[in-house]
């Protein structure tokens, strides 16, 4: 059997996004080698990442295709390539399948975050192209949902989210976990988990002063930043230990981090890093050095972040949203992310709490055993495997 899988996505360069895409082929060629099959693999890449990817199986293929994801191209010039590989399963790691394309298919929706987010504050474009932009995504996304031979996902909230705004059948969807065991391998491999000194160079680079609580991740709007920083003023004026404290938020300098950069000017709110942009090698460092982490968002599909900084044994306090609630379970502390108050008492709570962080801590470790990449991909194979056979 021939089957696709759209990468172009691949890499850390697309966050999330391209992190699952570039798990999720190394497992498969790891189960395919395991399993010695005479499947073909065909593996779509742009120009930006098509050297990253180094296919070790002889199985896997790649084939240049250079078309900007939401792009003219995309729509027209993308299925007439995957065509000419007469493909008899084709996967799309997002909800942006080409409306042309006609050949058995599925997709994986990570969640309906601009569905439910649709406001002018999450986008740099005018109110007019916004609005086509958003038509645009509800085409889209509503083709590939009713079009595709299953969905995956990843998470129990994300599927009942999309079969709540869908009518699909239930059994269309699966549910596949993603992980985080990437980045405490990359602490082991790098050797970063010694030498003091390199690691406070490390910290320095970035202007981080200990003691901090951290954040990573982008500043979008249902990131909840903002009440963030109003929740952090509060409890530094609230809390006489507050002070020493400090609160990093590491993400690539964009339009909503220097929005926020102005907020925190503009209302005077102290002891805040914008750490910017923290490259691999350096971020297992931040995370274990980080007092705590903090995740104020008011929607995520599954929520990897949180499940780095347990991994690099650092106590989590999370928004109560149904998903993180499912992912992390009772390895976190839960607040209400609406609330600054409530979410600056949590914030106080984990800084003073000495045996609360060390419950967690311990807590989160037994968690992130529960999410494996490749037990994610021993799962997506399975699905080609029942979906290919139906067609014989």
């Amino acid at each position: 059997m021939r089957i696709g899988i759209d990468a172009r996505f691949y890499g850390s360069g697309s966050k999330g996004l391209g992190r699952y895409t570039q798990r999720l082929l190394e497992n498969l060629e790891k189960i395919y080698g395991q399993e010695k099959t005479t499947d073909q693999i065909f593996v779509f890449l742009r120009k930006e990442n098509f050297s990253k990817y180094q296919p070790e199986n002889k199985n896997f293929h790649k084939v240049l295709a250079d078309y900007h994801w939401y792009g003219f191209a995309e729509q027209i010039k993308f299925p007439i390539l995957l065509n000419k590989y007469r493909l008899d399963l084709m996967h799309f790691p997002h909800f942006n399948v080409p409306l042309f394309y006609r050949r058995p298919f599925v997709v994986t929706i990570h969640d309906l975050i601009l569905l439910h987010f649709p406001t002018i504050r999450g986008t740099t474009l005018n109110p007019f192209f916004y609005y086509l932009k958003f038509r645009a995504y509800k085409i889209i996304i509503g083709h590939a949902i009713r079009r595709a031979k299953k969905i995956i996902t990843v998470s129990n909230f994300t599927k009942k989210d999309i079969l709540k705004n869908y009518k699909i059948p239930n059994n269309k969807v699966m549910v596949t976990y993603e992980s985080c065991d990437e980045i405490s391998k990359r602490q082991k491999i790098n050797g970063r988990t010694g030498g003091k000194k390199d690691e406070e160079k490390i910290l320095s680079k970035y202007g981080i002063i200990k003691p901090y609580l951290l954040y990573v991740g982008n500043a979008y709007p249902h990131k909840n930043l903002e009440k963030l920083l109003n929740a952090w003023k509060l409890f530094l004026k609230e809390d006489k230990n507050g002070r020493k404290h400090f609160l990093v938020l590491v993400g690539k300098t964009d339009y909503f981090y220097e929005r926020l950069k102005k907020t925190a000017k503009e209302n005077d709110i102290k002891n805040i890093i914008f750490a910017g942009f923290v490259t691999d090698d350096d971020l297992a460092v931040v995370y274990k050095n980080a007092l705590a982490y903090i995740f104020p968002s008011l929607y995520e599909g599954f929520g990897l972040p949180p499940l780095e900084a347990m991994d690099n044994g650092v106590p989590v306090i999370s928004s109560q949203h149904k998903c993180m609630r499912e992912i992390l379970g009772d390895s976190a502390y839960f607040f209400d992310a609406e609330s600054e108050r409530k979410m600056s008492q949590a914030i106080s709570e984990i800084v003073t709490d000495y045996k609360l962080r060390e419950h967690l801590i311990i807590s989160g470790k037994k968690r992130v055993e529960k999410y494996s990449w490749l037990r994610m991909a021993k799962e997506t194979s399975r699905l080609y495997k029942e979906i290919l056979k139906s067609k014989i």
